[in-house]
């Protein structure tokens, strides 16, 4: 339970410093007081102690992937046999992590209900995403079944 403390500890000054960094995560420290009105070392510590409370865990990017030459997005409902052609067994997290390490695959998430997985692809192209699910993910073993869901439109 004393991990979890932290949440419920969240002042105003706290979520309001959260809610200005999950808009715009590159924001100085001054420029998050000139918003909130919130002193600059009040600002900075505040997020060193959010940090070490991992509730800042990194700060990402929100990238335009169609610039970057990967327009075609898709997830993935992925079904895991955990008995291996080999006879042995595998887990989830083993089989994750060989699909998390392909080069399109941008995130991996284990799940429950009818599918095992949910994997976010970005791809170049139609025939990539073809070759990713055709061929790459049938060569992992314990990769039982897949379903596709392209993205139309990103909101």
């Amino acid at each position: 339970m004393e991990k979890y403390s932290i949440f419920m500890n969240l002042d105003e000054k706290d979520k309001r410093i959260l809610g200005i960094l999950t808009e715009d995560s590159s924001l100085t420290t001054s420029k998050i007081s000139k918003k909130t009105r919130i002193p600059i070392t009040t600002i900075h510590n505040r997020i060193q102690k959010l940090k070490k409370h991992r509730i800042i865990k990194s700060y990402t990017l929100n990238l335009n992937y169609e610039k970057l030459g990967r327009p075609i997005t898709a997830y993935i409902l992925l079904t895991v046999n955990q008995n291996l052609t080999t006879g042995k067994k595998t887990s989830q997290q083993h089989i994750a992590k060989k699909i998390k390490a392909h080069r399109y695959v941008d995130t991996v998430d284990i799940v429950t209900g009818a599918t095992d997985m949910i994997i976010k692809v970005r791809t170049d192209s139609m025939g990539t995403l073809n070759n990713l699910l055709t061929k790459d993910l049938r060569k992992i073993d314990g990769v039982d079944k897949t379903q596709t869901m392209i993205v139309l439109e990103e909101i």
